[in-house]
């Protein structure tokens, strides 16, 4: 046993390591981007025998763990809480067709949108998918429960979630490691055919999991994580607490010994421990669920707030905010603690100015909203551009104001498409060159088969930097060859380059595409500035891959 400072991210990835992993896959995104990277650090360094990638999106890196668990051997996947999204088919599936060799699902929310469009919960996928969840509270438990989680994975052939957030990814702790495990002897399951989703083989396995079900509740039940404490009997009932998660921190640093008070329910592993929490409040005279994220547990304890056996107090009664992280502050409030007085400096609010993220300085996607915005006053200043997700986002902001909306990942070519069916003549969208192989190689499709008049922008700075600097999956050429390969005539396929010097060049490319009815993609190629050297070296490699001979069979 030895003992290591960790994030949250890198304990759950020593602790699949740990587990026997022979693969692990993820796409890169704010707050789980660092637990494929301290994998892929690890295995180079100690030279281990581990495959893994950056896909190309979540749904992708899901399927391929799935392949790697058909083979019997285990596998990790993590992404961020929207990636879920995009990985919801595989997810569900995975739940119904099972699991062979163990498969675990790391998902990191982000309360708060410190770097997400929403603040959405993956506790309720592992719901609505029928699998279990463990929700660690420290770094500890971060690499405790993903070696626990393949173990339950093995041995009831389910997929297991394991959901952080965003002050536990990214906040560090001592961890203290044990003895690694030898990873899985490759073999493949003995039943394909549950593999095999059609309906008659799909009804089977759903009723499989079904019949899973209780196996799931007895070890939440008798999970040690899911701790009762009830305190000795007075005169009168004490309060209970209901609390999971990173939250039982802040419930420590708030309530300190006052807690002694309280009867408590901890919980880290789903499904709900339904006998201790109906023991818990048989014992309290009121129940407070402290948690971060959506009201997932109290929902379910106060059937929505129509329950009135008992006054459950949390944020759908108003008592914690429903919104945003949790707070010490906010935790005090609750219980009806005095706050601190924050520190006040007169006039402070007069000299501090809020200052937005901005784009690098000499970002190429400056210099190209800087041509886009001239020749758009030209033709049409009321113009939009639908926009996407990538560090060119921050364009949306002053001066730029460069894109005028941004849904989500790939959504810019979709949205383009829509406002022209709706009526509103020629539009522009920019996407990334990340973004575009993650999922805008589908609605440029649509464009490319109705020649849709629509002006595409990848803006192509042949890296993924918004997340630290991973490898896209296509850039220069390849970007080229693919948006040719879905339709997009050769002579509307447009290459310019985002830079001071090269702008007429730009503008006058622009202007002539602007003039065509029909799918234009003009590809603003320049590698980002910040990560140089990384363009670099991958440009590199892909050239070395590239010519490795083909052997046939």
């Amino acid at each position: 046993m030895s003992e290591t400072i960790l994030l949250g991210d890198e304990a759950v990835a020593r602790g699949a390591i740990d587990a026997g992993i022979s693969a692990a896959f993820a796409y890169p995104g704010t707050p789980s981007t660092e637990i494929y990277q301290a994998i892929e650090d690890h295995v180079k360094h100690h030279h281990l025998d581990v495959r893994g990638m950056w896909a190309t999106n979540e749904k992708v890196s899901l399927e391929q763990a799935m392949g790697v668990s058909y083979a019997g051997r285990r596998c990790v996947v993590s992404m961020k809480h929207v990636g879920l999204n995009v990985a919801a088919d595989p997810f569900m599936n995975s739940a119904v067709s099972g699991t062979h060799g163990g498969l675990v699902v790391v998902v990191a929310d982000d309360p708060g949108m410190h770097s997400s469009q929403n603040e959405q919960d993956s506790r309720y996928f592992a719901d609505f998918a029928m699998a279990p969840c463990l929700e660690p509270s420290d770094q500890q438990q971060c690499y405790d429960f993903t070696r626990e989680a393949f173990d339950l994975s093995e041995k009831l052939q389910v997929p297991v979630l394991m959901r952080l957030v965003t002050r536990l990814a990214h906040s560090r702790s001592s961890v203290t490691l044990t003895k690694p495990r030898a990873q899985n002897v490759a073999n493949f399951v003995k039943d394909p055919s549950r593999f095999v989703l059609l309906p008659g083989n799909a009804r089977r396995a759903y009723a499989s999991l079904v019949d899973k079900q209780k196996a799931l509740l007895e070890y939440s039940e008798a999970h040690p994580v899911n701790a009762l404490t009830l305190r000795p009997e007075s005169d009168t009932k004490r309060p209970g607490i209901l609390v999971s998660g990173l939250a039982w921190n802040y419930l420590q640093e708030a309530l300190g010994d006052a807690l002694q008070n309280y009867n408590l329910l901890r919980i880290g592993c789903y499904p709900l421990p339904v006998k201790k929490i109906r023991q818990l409040m048989d014992a309290s005279s009121e129940i407070y669920v402290v948690e971060e994220g959506y009201p997932f547990i109290e929902r379910y304890v106060s059937a929505l707030g129509l329950m009135t056996e008992r006054t459950i107090r949390g944020k759908l009664s108003g008592d914690l905010p429903r919104m945003g992280e949790l707070s010490q502050d906010a935790i005090k409030r609750c219980f009806g603690l005095p706050i601190a007085t924050a520190l006040q400096i007169p006039g402070l609010a007069d000299v501090l100015v809020n200052r937005p993220p901005v784009l690098c300085d000499k970002c190429p996607h400056t210099d190209s909203y800087l041509a886009i915005n001239e020749v758009i006053a030209e033709f049409n200043p009321n113009a939009r551009i639908m926009g996407d997700i990538g560090c060119y986002t921050l364009g949306a902001v002053g001066p730029l104001h460069g894109m005028h909306s941004c849904l989500c990942m790939g959504s810019s070519i979709g949205m383009a498409i829509g406002v022209v069916h709706a009526g509103m003549g020629q539009t522009m969208c920019v996407i990334g060159d990340g973004t575009f192989t993650h999922s805008g190689l589908a609605p440029l499709l649509d464009a490319a088969r109705d020649n849709t008049n629509i002006k595409v922008f990848i803006l192509d700075n042949s890296i993924i930097a918004m997340t630290g600097g991973q490898p896209t999956a296509a850039t220069d050429e390849d970007v080229v060859n693919l948006v040719a390969g879905l339709g997009v005539p050769r002579e509307h396929i447009r290459i310019v380059v985002p830079s001071p010097h090269k702008k007429k060049h730009t503008m006058d490319t622009i202007r002539e595409e602007l003039l065509y009815t029909g799918v234009s993609v003009i590809i603003a190629r320049r590698a980002c500035v910040t990560y140089a050297k990384e363009i670099k070296d991958l440009k590199e490699i892909r050239e070395t891959k590239r010519l490795i001979p083909v052997v046939s069979a």
